[in-house]
């Protein structure tokens, strides 16, 4: 996720509580496509998108501030932010990952701060700077890296299209939901946005119900996904933005495809090829020249 609340800059160091939350958040947005990967074990994709999401808004809907009122106004452009922010994208995440290993998945998720400039450079019809657009230059060769080496067959080349289209979506949903963060904060408009992804999934993840098992490693890994990764972790990254500032909080980005790797290495034995480790690397420093002033 982009901060994209209001910049509130504060110069003191990271306290224990700070140091505290980002690190929560790395984790568990770095673990959700190994979570994924677990629920697809016995889980239809549809039936883990919908599951990630009822969980997170259930998380949410306990935190009182979720639950602060929004005019109706803005209503249509959070549901806007709940199609391309979390139903389409999960749901692309949870079928991508039935030929593509979770750490995959989480490089080629790191473009996302590119997608986010480019998105933005669209709406506003202009030109990133010289920076930026070096930025951009670099992080899409980063993309090709990881990718190439990866589509050998065409269900691969599928999952990271995929991948990639959920990347443009959150692109797009985070523009989005910069004004409306600004004049409403963080959970409101979150929690409103994944009650409308919770009741659009709804169907699909009825009609994924019959070729699912029932498990108890699967289940737990949804509730996981959705109370921790789509709920609390937006609570811990709202509370950092407004803590440390947006564009110091924002570095808590650069540690998911981190996690993601280490994760998907060490507990599901996947292989990680050199280009693509690299790839990320090139992603990452293409993401920290985009979000740097002009």
């Amino acid at each position: 996720m982009k901060a994209s609340v209001a910049e509130d800059v504060h110069a003191g160091a990271f306290s224990t509580r700070d140091w505290g939350m980002l690190a929560g958040v790395a984790v568990t947005w770095g673990g959700s496509f190994l979570l994924i990967d677990i629920g697809l074990d016995h889980l239809s994709p549809t039936l883990v998108a919908f599951g990630r999401i009822a969980f997170g808004a259930l998380t949410l809907s306990l935190i009182p501030a979720s639950r602060r009122p929004v005019p109706r106004s803005d209503w249509p452009q959070i549901a806007l932010v709940g199609v391309t922010w979390m139903a389409i994208p999960f749901v692309l995440f949870a079928v991508a990952q039935q030929w593509i290993d979770s750490s995959l998945a989480g490089m080629i998720n790191a473009a996302t701060p590119l997608m986010v400039a480019l998105v933005a450079a669209l709406a506003v019809r202009q030109l990133p700077s010289r920076l930026q657009g070096a930025g951009l230059a670099l992080g899409f060769a980063g993309v090709v890296a990881i990718s190439v080496p990866s589509v050998g067959d065409g269900s691969n080349a599928l999952g990271v299209a995929l991948v990639l289209l959920a990347a443009v979506l959150y692109g797009i949903a985070f523009n989005l939901t910069a004004p409306l963060q600004r004049r409403h904060g963080t959970l409101p408009v979150i929690w409103r946005a994944q009650l409308v992804a919770v009741v659009l999934v709804l169907p699909a993840a009825i009609a994924g119900i019959p070729s699912s098992d029932v498990d108890v490693s699967s289940l737990l890994a949804v509730a996981a996904l959705g109370a921790l990764g789509t709920g609390l972790a937006f609570y811990w990254f709202a509370s950092l933005i407004g803590s440390v500032g947006a564009t110091r909080g924002s570095i808590t980005i650069y540690f998911v495809p981190v996690v993601a790797i280490l994760l998907g290495a060490t507990l599901r034995d996947e292989v990680l090829h050199p280009a693509a480790l690299g790839g990320t690397a090139l992603v990452l420093a293409g993401a920290w020249l985009t979000s740097r002033a002009a």
